[in-house]
């Protein structure tokens, strides 16, 4: 009787340990989605609301002010054309990434060469690198090339990108057994075909998530856009943003609008492709 009695408080107080758990985890998700949200809703809101409204106090709720920012905007940065400069530039880059991303990728783990370790050594060891450290050398390399001024150095570099090759290296080498390969050599198909046929859409997932992940970070990028363009017709969503900030530092409304405009892309992009997000982390694991 006494050993039922106490296991039953072991069970007591097991389920309130969980449920106390439970509790806690609860809060701590909401807390952080919070501050995911949160952040996204202000800007929004202050989108739409003047300049002393925002600087004056904290607003919750939409104004009534967007078509003057709107007005105030366009007629000093033409962000529509930012907005298609930014397209032109992140939707090839992406591609270029996620396709020879894989390619690269699918040489590094199926393929047994001499130097292979020597060379993936070299694509590591390029990812230490800082961007801003080569910039002066990337500027002197597209002005000796004749290619300032055009999208061409912001596009080709998704050819060679060594974080896709790095994560994709892993995932190919997880997914895609010796045997299947094989197994399509002996049908007749090349090593192209091999690739493009069963090696790609099996790592899509993957692909998926190195490509949202470099459409993010090339659609919010700042510096090299600054640097390699010299014509306002050229410029991106980032420069055009700072541009508003730098002329008109009390207009923060239109300000918050271009800001407002420039994340839409990337939240379309997440609600649509956020599922490849979960299934590219975890492509492999269950082999």
């Amino acid at each position: 009787m006494a050993e039922k009695t106490f296991d039953k408080r072991q069970n007591t107080q097991s389920r309130l340990l969980s449920g106390t758990a439970k509790i806690v985890m609860y809060l701590f998700l909401i807390a952080l989605v919070l501050l995911s949200i949160v952040p996204f809703y202000l800007v929004m809101v202050n989108a739409t609301h003047s300049s002393f409204d925002i600087v004056t106090r904290l607003n919750l709720l939409p104004g009534a002010s967007t078509l003057e920012n709107y007005a105030t905007m366009q007629s000093h940065v033409n962000i529509w054309r930012g907005f298609l400069n930014s397209l032109c530039i992140a939707v090839p880059y992406t591609a270029f990434t996620g396709y020879f991303g894989a390619l690269a990728a699918f040489g590094f783990g199926k393929y047994r060469f001499k130097g292979r370790n020597v060379l993936f050594a070299v694509v590591l060891a390029s990812m230490m690198i800082p961007s801003q450290l080569s910039m002066i050398g990337f500027y002197q390399l597209n002005l000796r090339l004749h290619l300032l001024n055009s999208y061409v150095p912001f596009i080709l570099p998704g050819i060679a990108n060594a974080t896709a090759v790095f994560f994709l290296r892993g995932i190919i080498e997880q997914s895609i057994p010796q045997s299947m390969m094989e197994a399509a050599r002996l049908e007749g198909c090349g090593e192209w075909k091999i690739f493009n046929r069963i090696v790609l859409p099996c790592v899509l997932p993957g692909v998926a998530t190195m490509c949202i992940f470099n459409f993010v970070s090339c659609w919010n990028n700042y510096m090299g856009p600054l640097i390699l363009l010299t014509s306002n017709k050229k410029y991106t969503m980032p420069v055009m943003i700072a541009m508003i900030k730098g002329l008109y530092l009390s207009n923060y409304g239109a300000m918050y609008l271009a800001i407002a405009i420039s994340i839409v892309p990337i939240i379309i992009v997440y609600i649509f492709f956020s599922k490849y997000i979960i299934n590219g982390l975890t492509v492999g694991s269950d082999k």
